[in-house]
């Protein structure tokens, strides 16, 4: 017995010294650094920054995207921005109380942002924007009082803003955009201080600082309590969290998709429909206005056009968007055009309208839509293009399909998006002056009777905006396909435009929208799941079930392009040039050639 009894000690202590090793050397570490380490932790994917982090020091002082306040060693910065990190946020970052700056944007984190934040009093900065946040927006971040800058844009939040982010005092900088919050916008505090920008791109949301009456309209409640305690006490109550996000992320999705076309449709209500002949009456002078003129290349006189203005009225409608809205215009002939009607316009757009209307006039290439001619008036800008009968590539692959419609098939999509390919091509390298798009995405490519691509809208998006909306004018309508720098600077190139190309390709296989419920049920967009995908080796799966005569090869190739153009980098993102190059040599069947057409 004695034996044993030895002999179960000594197997007793060979497990216990490693294991008190491992305790004293982490042991040596300080607080901040084992808050870190269980950040490290929480992380599934990255870059391999983290693999710089080394447990054995004293102090996460030397660690990649650690700054330490050189006489306390206590963390001031921890700043990770595009190293595909991919996890949940780890709680036990809201015990490092000497962070100054937290600024984790632009990575693939998802689930919710951890109410412990609130516990970092010493918090200037927090940039989270460009993940997948999902969830509600912590109430506890109202305890940040020296907070001036927050950020946490292009995520999948909704519910409420929350009233205690009025308390912030030392708040200058708000961006809640592209989220899919709702409800009022809490009229109280720093709150006030805010304009639209810091709001777009949440179709629920409504209040003053976004000039958007809320329905219900009701008065705040009577209480003798501040709304912060309010707040607080509603923070208190215990909700169904996954039912609640999932729902609301859910219709956050389907709004983000249909009440844009809501919208174009509304204004024209609002504005252009007083009577039966208000289209005209109201868009472009009148009937009998003086000098109301048609520029271009259309074969018939300005006043035979507004005569065909003055029959149009809704059901002539055939698409809303970000820029107006646009019917069908049937002429005498037999000739159809679009007629895009802009609504909203910018001051100082008269000064440089018919001068940039003249050069996108003269773009001509096989996989552009033909801008034909403008009407250029104080009160409304009418353009004329081209009617193609296949529609857009948004109702080919999303659309309600009847009876007998056809369902894109694999050959179909490839000839799709090397049609879209070409196009960005020309506009990036080959047309004078060089064109960057800033809004590509399915509802921007329509299709001919022979589902040929052709690139809508280009030019249109560096147009309309202004100084104060150059970084928000394209969130509002995109969100899904923007790339992850374009959300963080405003400052659109050439690969923001790949980004956004490399999103549609996906969405184009998957048949899924880019911010479709289903990734956003699971803290992700469509990026994010073909890299979930990637990460398990199961890519092929992206197809859309209904695509018939996918080919393994070239879907291989294709997810290739895909994503690299996706990448968080911009410098790993290929040229548009490039991109048509690789679908040329190993996707696409013989005589590529006949693509460089440009009549």
């Amino acid at each position: 017995m004695g034996f044993y009894t030895v002999k179960w000690q000594w197997l007793l202590i060979l497990h216990i010294v490693p294991l008190c090793l491992i305790m004293s050397r982490s042991s040596g570490i300080t607080s901040d650094g084992e808050a870190l380490l269980s950040f490290r932790a929480s992380i599934l994917d990255s870059d391999g920054v983290l693999l710089q982090w080394k447990p054995e020091e004293p102090h996460p002082c030397k660690w990649k995207g650690i700054t330490c306040d050189p006489k306390t060693k206590r963390v001031i910065y921890l700043s990770l921005p595009y190293h595909k990190l991919s996890g949940s946020l780890s709680p036990e970052l809201g015990k490092l109380d000497h962070l100054k700056i937290l600024a984790l944007h632009d990575n693939n984190f998802y689930g919710t942002i951890p109410s412990e934040l609130g516990n970092c009093s010493q918090l200037q900065g927090m940039f989270l924007q460009g993940n997948y946040f999902s969830g509600f927006i912590p109430n506890e971040l109202g305890n940040l009082w020296a907070l001036k800058n927050l950020d946490i844009s292009s995520n999948s939040l909704g519910g409420n803003i929350p009233i205690s982010l009025g308390k912030l005092s030392n708040l200058i900088s708000l961006n809640v955009s592209a989220n899919f919050l709702v409800g009022t916008i809490p009229n109280v505090g720093m709150l006030l201080n805010f304009s639209e920008s810091s709001f777009l791109g949440n179709r629920g949301l409504c209040g003053k600082q976004i000039n958007v009456m809320c329905k219900d309209d009701k008065k705040e409640p009577e209480t003798n309590e501040s709304p912060f305690s309010v707040q607080n006490q509603i923070g208190k109550k215990k909700y169904s969290g996954r039912l609640l996000i999932s729902a609301s992320a859910t219709v956050g999705a389907l709004l983000l998709v249909a009440l844009m076309c809501f919208w174009g449709c509304f204004l024209y209500k609002k504005f252009g429909k007083n009577d039966s002949k208000g289209l005209v009456l109201n868009g472009c002078g009148g009937a009998r206005a003086s000098g109301v003129m048609f520029h271009g290349d259309l074969p018939y006189m300005s006043k035979d056009i507004i005569k065909k203005f003055e029959t149009l009225n809704e059901e002539h409608i055939i698409g809303c968007g970000g820029f107006g809205t646009v019917y069908k215009l049937a002429m005498d002939d037999g000739n159809v055009f679009a007629l895009k009607r802009i609504i909203k316009l910018n001051e100082g757009f008269d000064r440089f309208f018919e001068r940039e209307l003249e050069i996108l006039g003269s773009i001509k290439h096989r996989f552009l839509v033909n801008l034909r001619g403008y009407c250029n008036s104080p009160t409304s800008k009418l353009l004329i293009y081209d009617f193609l009968p296949g529609g857009s590539l948004d109702e080919a692959l999303h659309g309600l399909r009847t009876e007998g419609s056809e369902q894109l098939d694999w050959d179909a999509r490839l000839n799709i998006i090397m049609g879209a390919a070409k196009g960005l091509a020309y506009l990036h390298h080959d047309c004078s002056p060089r064109i960057i798009h800033r809004d590509i995405k399915s509802s921007n490519i329509l299709l001919d009777a022979n589902l040929e691509a052709r690139v809508s809208d280009f030019g249109l998006a560096k147009l309309l905006e202004d100084e104060e909306s150059h970084i928000t004018t394209i969130v509002a309508g995109t969100f899904g396909y923007l790339a992850p720098e374009y959300m963080q600077s405003g400052r659109a190139t050439e690969k923001t435009d790949v980004y956004s190309f490399g999103v549609l390709i996906l969405e184009v296989l998957s048949g899924k929208r880019p911010t479709d419920a289903s990734f956003i049920e699971k803290g992700l967009n469509i990026v994010g799941w073909l890299n979930f995908l990637v990460t398990e080796n199961r890519q092929r799966e992206i197809v859309d079930l209904q695509c018939e005569g996918m080919q393994a090869e070239s879907l291989d190739a294709l997810l290739s392009v895909a994503i690299r153009c996706v990448s968080s980098s911009p410098e790993e993102r290929p040229t548009m040039h490039r991109v048509v190059q690789i679908l040329e040599s190993e996707i696409m069947t013989p005589c590529p050639s006949d693509f460089y057409d440009t009549d």
